[in-house]
């Protein structure tokens, strides 16, 4: 079962990092995934804090789920030790040209990525901190601001695609990090008796 499982998750790993041999969908991926760096979300927060009647709920809510989204990331993330596929050499990607002069990765050489490679911050994937990060807001966004519910979702999601567009992450990390941050919110929602 966890063979067919992972056998699935490079499949499709496979089939959302070849859109970016296109190089406009691989800047496009770029893009995206600098939304969900950490600086974002506080200037997010602080002009919502200082512009909106119920700012300082979300800031508040965001705020007490990274407290507890993180140090869980960091712990899985390091317990786990899961090889990027951007530094794996088992990521199977037999219809696609090869550098192998970029060490033991096996992603392709594409016009988008050739002169300037995308590196992560660390070495491991699952979970995705990226991911985990965008869903912790877009959770957040959608229990102060339920009228936001699909855009925040939407870019959420987009985070995590653009995550394996970029070669850094299989789709199980993805869903691994939506749940993480999904479910700090949950949590501080239901210990906090929102």
């Amino acid at each position: 079962m966890f063979g067919t499982i992972a056998k699935l998750d490079k499949q499709a790993f496979q089939y959302v990092f070849a859109l970016s041999e296109h190089r406009e969908w691989h800047l496009l991926a770029r893009k995206i995934s600098q939304t969900g760096d950490g600086p974002f979300y506080f200037i997010f927060s602080l002009t919502l804090l200082v512009s909106n009647s119920r700012g300082g709920e979300l800031f508040n809510l965001a705020f007490a789920a990274f407290i507890l989204e993180l140090p869980l990331y960091l712990i899985l993330k390091n317990a786990i030790r899961r090889t990027r596929p951007c530094h794996r050499g088992a990521v199977y990607l037999e219809d696609m040209p090869v550098n192998v002069e970029q060490g033991d990765s096996l992603l392709p050489v594409t016009a988008a990525n050739s002169s300037k490679p995308f590196e992560p911050s660390d070495k491991f994937s699952l979970p995705s901190g990226h991911t985990a990060a965008a869903f912790v807001m877009a959770t957040s966004i959608w229990a102060i601001y339920p009228q936001w519910l699909l855009l925040a979702y939407s870019w959420a999601i987009a985070i995590g695609l653009s995550r394996i567009a970029l070669g850094v992450h299989y789709p199980l990390d993805i869903v691994a990090g939506a749940v993480l941050g999904s479910g700090s919110v949950i949590a501080v929602l239901y210990i906090g008796g929102y």
